[in-house]
């Protein structure tokens, strides 16, 4: 099992920047993806990005040239750097690390994007 932590969210006004962070803990194998989902009120559970053990990232159409997702494998760390946000982009953030198909997820972090 897998444990992960978030930390980065909180409150930026319309157009500001934040940087969620996630480490992993456990058992890491080394064929895996890291990323990132969000669920705001309401809403469903969505993928905003990911990215797999060799680099290759995906993201949500609505978040791109936007937001930006690395990953630190000798620290077993996510990031997800967000600019330009917009209200919209409200929700929790939940991180999430995938492989040999077992998901295990964080507490989430909440994010709020408001003036």
């Amino acid at each position: 099992q897998v444990q992960l932590v978030e930390s980065g969210g909180g409150l930026v006004q319309p157009g500001g920047s934040l940087r969620l962070s996630c480490v992993a803990s456990g058992i890491i194998r080394s064929i895996n993806t890291m990323g990132w989902y969000r669920q705001a009120p309401g809403k469903e559970r969505e993928l905003v990005a990911s990215m797999n053990y060799d680099g290759w990232a995906n993201y949500a159409d609505s978040v791109k040239g936007r937001f930006t997702i690395s990953r630190d494998n000798v620290k077993n760390m996510v990031y997800l750097q967000m600019n330009t946000l917009k209200p919209e982009d409200t929700a929790v953030y939940y991180c999430y690390f995938a492989a040999y198909g077992k998901d295990d997820w964080g507490k989430g972090t909440l994010v709020t994007v408001s003036s």
